[in-house]
């Protein structure tokens, strides 16, 4: 549930409107979490929270469309950089990219992938190297349409031109390495 503040939380105000001072109301997730220093944080956050979960129900549905019912978000971003360029992949290069830290669960999606047949484990030296197999690169390719006839068209055909998407891209970058090195300050505590 959402919460509308104009401020940090203030213990005899239960009034979630405007207070008059010209300030627009905020919406946030946590109103104890809205910060005085940056009140636009708490709602970058919230929309940082809607937009992800959006993006994975996104992905989920469209592989579900493309004929893959059953992967989870991580799942499919595994499988799209497997693909990626048509080379293959090693564990850590994956984790690496998608800037997963827990090694693990992408081993396990990728171990998810081989047995669903749509991308394969080829043993070099001490390496295990990925690669999608025909059926990955169909679905994949599937994928890709209805993406585009979904989504991109959707995107190309609103108020939002493509100048604004890349501005974006550049913000979201920015602020992924401002929580990493955040999450790094926090476990040192």
């Amino acid at each position: 549930m959402s919460h509308r503040s104009s401020g940090p939380p203030d213990d005899d105000d239960d009034d979630d409107d405007d207070d008059g001072d010209g300030v627009p109301p905020r919406l946030v997730t946590s109103a104890h979490l809205v910060s005085a220093k940056s009140p636009e944080s708490s709602e970058l956050e919230f929309a940082l929270v809607m937009a992800s979960n959006a993006f994975n129900r996104w992905m989920i549905r469209c592989m579900a469309a493309a004929g893959l019912p059953d992967l989870t978000p991580l799942d499919i971003l595994v499988l799209h950089h497997v693909h990626h360029r048509d080379r293959p992949k090693k564990t850590a290069d994956i984790c690496f990219i998608l800037n997963v830290e827990d090694t693990h669960t992408v081993t396990y999606a990728l171990k998810k992938l081989v047995a669903l047949g749509v991308i394969s484990a080829d043993k070099s030296g001490k390496e295990v190297l990925y690669s999608t197999t025909a059926r990955g690169r169909k679905h994949v390719g599937r994928y890709a349409q209805i993406r585009e006839s979904c989504l991109i068209e959707a995107i190309a055909g609103g108020d939002t031109n493509n100048a604004d998407v890349g501005r974006a891209a550049q913000m979201l970058r920015m602020f992924s390495g401002l929580y990493d090195q955040a999450a790094r300050a926090a476990s040192s505590l």
